[in-house]
């Protein structure tokens, strides 16, 4: 029993732990008789505006979407899965909402495949997150070590309460945290760098977008006043700290983030790219079907094994 199960909760562990860590007006009229001037296209409206002023114009869109059909790939340095952890990368795809959060997403990915490493585990955990609660399927293997219950739940409240260990339990929850990111959070963030820029337009899948970055200092954005900060329309200054001092407390003192824009003000990519004293880990994400519905539904009571009770069995947070 007790090999399975310890796998399933390392693997689970490591799920929380890495994941992610993302108004254009019509027509003018013209000067001539009133008549209206021909609708102008992405690229010149992109030449008449700031990047500042697209970035703001394409966060506020995407806050108002509230929903978003995402495919991420997190690649990670060594020691990203814990000590002597290889480099690797964590695949997920599904559905997300920010307002409310809710997630549907299915992990994969090499990563996910040496921590797991125990024959029956799955080669791809369901995820789903709802009412700050954490349902990762595991499998036949563990549930046939649990009375058939093959879903473990991760209440964060419950775990940040209840582990006598900060380290560990920050090590647990930080990435659960840094799920709830939306991609409004993500570009709202990049309104504050100093460096914001256009690069230019690029086609993505056929697409035309236009492709703007931005570099972050974790420290600078912290000493920022929240009166000074761009970000202030989009979130809370409550959200806004606690976003930066989860990234500040993994270690990660700075941030690229890259956004691709489409015709309609719509990020439909952002990049990632962060320094921490494990190495640079970099993320990317595909967005799609904005203002798709989102509506996960927990597992049955019956199904599931609390992964508090889990880390219990085993020993105590230490044993994972």
């Amino acid at each position: 029993m007790r090999p399975i199960r310890k796998t399933a909760l390392g693997a689970a562990s490591l799920a929380a732990a890495v994941v992610l860590t993302g108004c254009s007006g019509g027509g003018d009229k013209s000067d001539d008789g009133g008549k209206p001037a021909p609708a102008k296209s992405a690229e010149q409206r992109t030449e008449e505006r700031s990047a500042l002023q697209v970035m703001t114009a394409a966060t506020k869109k995407t806050t108002e979407a509230k929903s978003a059909r995402v495919e991420m790939t997190m690649k990670m340095p060594e020691g990203a899965a814990g000590p002597g952890g290889e480099a690797g990368a964590m695949e997920m795809h599904g559905v997300m909402s920010w307002d409310p959060v809710a997630m549907d997403f299915t992990l994969s990915g090499s990563a996910f495949e040496e921590a797991a490493g125990e024959p029956g585990m799955p080669d791809e955990i369901r995820m789903i997150w709802l009412d700050d609660i954490m349902y990762m399927h595991m499998g036949e293997a563990m549930a046939a070590e649990t009375d058939g219950k093959s879903w473990i739940k991760m209440d964060l409240g419950a775990l940040a309460e209840q582990t006598e260990d900060e380290e560990i339990a920050r090590q647990m929850t930080g990435g659960l945290q840094d799920m709830g990111q939306s991609p409004a959070e993500q570009m709202a963030l990049l309104l504050d760098s100093p460096s914001i820029e256009h690069v230019g337009a690029e086609k993505l899948d056929g697409e035309a977008t236009q492709h703007y970055q931005g570099t972050l200092s974790i420290a600078e954005l912290l000493e920022m006043e929240m009166e000074q900060s761009a970000s202030a329309d989009f979130m809370t200054e409550e959200e806004r700290k606690e976003l930066l001092e989860g990234m500040d407390e993994t270690g990660i003192e700075s941030l690229d983030l890259d956004v691709w824009i489409n015709g309609d003000d719509m990020p439909v990519k952002l990049t990632m790219t962060m320094d921490s004293p494990m190495g640079a880990m970099e993320v990317t994400q595909r967005i799609t079907d904005y203002g798709v519905e989102v509506a996960p539904q927990a597992p049955p009571a019956e199904d599931t094994f609390d992964f508090l009770q889990m880390l219990e069995d085993l020993g105590g947070p230490g044993a994972v």
